[in-house]
């Protein structure tokens, strides 16, 4: 069974979805402006976790994971200003890139990606409702929610009506009614891409949507009106999610926007979590350079992921250290047959994605492996194949996984210049030329080449 830890409901709950046949999940994506950075990636890692949970226990064809990228947006529209660069252009290059990192994680695609600019008709939609309803109102070229007229607002955030006004960094305009209503859609200037009122909000002019907004309206077109799990940052609780329930929740008639909520723990560099205000953010464009991207994900997955995580190098070395001990036994077997993921993993991960405990059971299941022989040792390794599957781990070639080189030490020793040596080495062990071979056996054990000879000859990894 699983169950997940609701942060509205502030407990751990049994997950039931509306639908069977439909489960559906939404996760914030990123505004393409610039580098996500690995912290931001603790986020889709996790949820590509669940996302891979929910497919094995509903099918593939009935899970529905949607994960948008903020495509309008005053940092997108500063960026264009700065470089000169076209917005399309810079929002399409980096969602590309933020898509193509994932990737290198093992991170699956989501069933859908909806941008914000793709969904401007349904955001005045939204938008319309909320004033004919009486929760938003028009002022000065904007259109702004009413957050006194949503009685349950800050029950996500649990902060009182002061903290809320100091956490949401919000400026107190003066056509506001309230100093918290927050603004739904704003002017946009001349040289700024904008969209046409409707006359009906009688505010003239262009304007552009604000980003909690977005989110609202992209998930009731894709995914529907109430959905299962809305996930996301601990950082988007307030003031994003608290917007986002409010106003879905006063368009359909007080119907919830999410069944379940969930957020995951921040990245810290020391004391403080990682953020790009702080100036201490790690690139996964940067450390996919010097790190294999499955060796990243073993990182983020290290701790649960409620809690927050110490990124240092420590972190990264100590999970490629684990990594090459599962790695070590698959290279030791010429094939594995395909069995299903051990229930002992299974009931770990469907307990709130308790990823500590499911990477303690791997090394169980890899113990168990390494004291047996023939048939059962291969079984017992497709076991743990299986079970690492499931958390998108060895998704490698063993031998590549050995092989596999840092784009910062490009300029080593390559591929083929190593084979070329092994085959040398070779040649000069069938003459009997024991001083070559040793030289070469050292030359490339100078490079990080660990050369392991066997029955089939020899084979190689970087050390």
């Amino acid at each position: 069974m699983l169950q997940l830890y609701d942060s509205l409901a502030r407990e751990t709950r049994l997950f039931v979805p509306g639908d069977e046949n439909r489960v559906t999940m939404y996760v914030c994506g990123p505004t393409v402006y610039n580098h996500a950075h690995i912290g931001n990636f603790r986020a889709a890692v996790v949820f590509d976790l669940l996302f891979r949970l929910l497919r094995r226990r509903y099918g593939d064809a009935h899970v529905v994971y949607a994960r948008n990228f903020t495509d309008i947006d005053d940092k997108i529209i500063k960026a264009s200003k700065e470089t000169g660069e076209p917005i399309t252009a810079i929002t399409a290059k980096y969602a590309r890139i933020y898509d193509e990192e994932l990737a290198a994680f093992n991170c699956l695609p989501p069933s859908l990606k909806p941008t914000a600019t793709g969904h401007i008709a349904e955001m005045i939609s939204l938008t319309t409702r909320l004033i004919e309803l009486g929760f938003a109102y028009a002022a000065e070229g904007h259109v702004l929610f009413s957050v006194g007229k949503f009685s349950d607002y800050g029950r996500l955030s649990g902060a009182d009506a002061d903290e809320r006004l100091a956490g949401a960094r919000v400026e107190v305009a003066p056509y506001k009614r309230d100093a918290a209503d927050f603004v739904l859609w704003k002017p946009s200037k001349d040289d700024e891409p904008g969209w046409e009122s409707p006359p009906s909000w009688k505010i003239g002019g262009r304007g552009r949507p604000g980003w909690h907004l977005e989110c609202s309206a992209m998930i009731e077109k894709v995914l529907g009106a109430t959905i299962d799990i809305h996930g996301g940052g601990q950082d988007l609780k307030f003031p994003h999610h608290e917007n986002e329930i409010a106003q879905s929740a006063c368009a359909h008639q007080g119907a919830p926007l999410a069944r379940y909520w969930l957020h995951n723990g921040f990245l810290k560099m020391g004391a403080d979590k990682m953020s790009k205000s702080l100036g201490n953010v790690a690139l996964p464009r940067d450390l996919l350079k010097k790190h294999h991207g499955e060796t990243l994900r073993f990182a983020l997955l290290s701790a649960h992921y409620r809690q927050p995580l110490e990124w240092t190098d420590a972190l990264i070395e100590q999970s490629k250290k684990q990594l090459d001990k599962f790695y070590r036994l698959f290279a030791d077997l010429d094939h594995s047959e395909s069995v299903e993921c051990p229930e002992s993993v299974i009931l770990s991960l469907e307990d709130d994605m308790n990823t500590p405990e499911a990477i303690a059971g791997l090394h169980e299941l890899r113990d168990i492996a390494m004291q047996l022989d023939g048939a059962p040792r291969v079984r017992a390794a497709a076991r743990l194949k299986a079970a690492g599957a499931l958390m998108g781990f060895f998704a490698e070639d063993a031998k590549d996984w050995f092989k596999w080189t840092p784009l910062s030490e490009s300029a080593g020793l390559s591929s083929d210049a190593i084979e070329a040596l092994l085959a040398e080495r070779a040649a000069a062990r069938k003459a009997k030329d024991f001083a070559t071979s040793d030289r070469i056996r050292d030359d490339l054990a100078a490079h990080g080449i660990v050369i392991e000879d066997g029955p089939n000859g020899a084979t190689w990894r970087r050390g």
